[in-house]
């Protein structure tokens, strides 16, 4: 039976974890790993992975490198109400994408999901679980998760054309008159008549 508890060297523990984490996430997808798998994998306490990384969101995050845990940034953003909710979610995806080591990692974790279906499968049970999944609880209604998916279908399209793609006038567009453009779409996705043009 494995060892479990501090191994030598902090960072050594750490990356241990990592890689456990990214091996498992990798096989069993986010939903179905858990941070006690992970633990086993590592050779540690599942106590010594909460102390390094906190919850499953933080650790997935760390070991994708992703710049930011969407399982604490979207709650933050639901907080204040539905109401102007598409502007905050615009205002917040460009501050990620503009910061550039952010963006980097962004771009790095797509390009991977268009090319592997493996980071694919990955990448989709995460942000269906955490991003996602919490806009369309927020919301109530019975169409909440095609209203979800239809918020993220703008976003990472916007992403793609503005920083990936780079397509003009949009790459170049100050963050307000894009924010103006987009954010009463998304706002229409999350509470407006889906059955309506406008």
């Amino acid at each position: 039976m494995a060892r479990t508890g501090r191994r030598r060297g902090e960072s050594g523990t750490r990356e241990a974890i990592l890689d456990a984490a990214r091996a498992c996430f990798a096989e069993r997808g986010f939903s179905t790993t858990s941070v006690r798998s992970i633990a086993a994998a590592a050779g540690v306490d599942p106590a010594l992975v909460h102390h390094y990384f906190g919850t499953k969101g933080e650790l997935f995050a760390a070991a994708m490198e992703l710049p930011l845990d969407p399982g604490a940034a979207v709650p933050a953003l639901l907080e204040p109400g539905i109401d102007g909710l598409g502007e905050r979610l615009v205002r917040f995806f460009l501050g990620v994408w503009d910061e550039p080591a952010a963006r980097q990692r962004v771009q790095a974790v797509l390009r991977s999901a268009l090319t592997e279906e493996a980071a694919a499968a990955l990448l989709r049970d995460f942000v269906t679980t955490q991003v996602l999944g919490r806009v369309a609880a927020a919301l109530g209604t019975p169409d909440g998760e095609l209203r979800a998916s239809l918020v993220g279908s703008q976003l990472v399209g916007l992403g793609l054309l503005r920083y990936l793609v780079r397509v003009e006038p949009l790459a170049s567009a100050d963050e307000d008159t894009v924010v103006a453009a987009v954010a009463p779409t998304i706002q229409r996705y999350l509470t407006g008549d889906m059955h309506q043009p406008g």
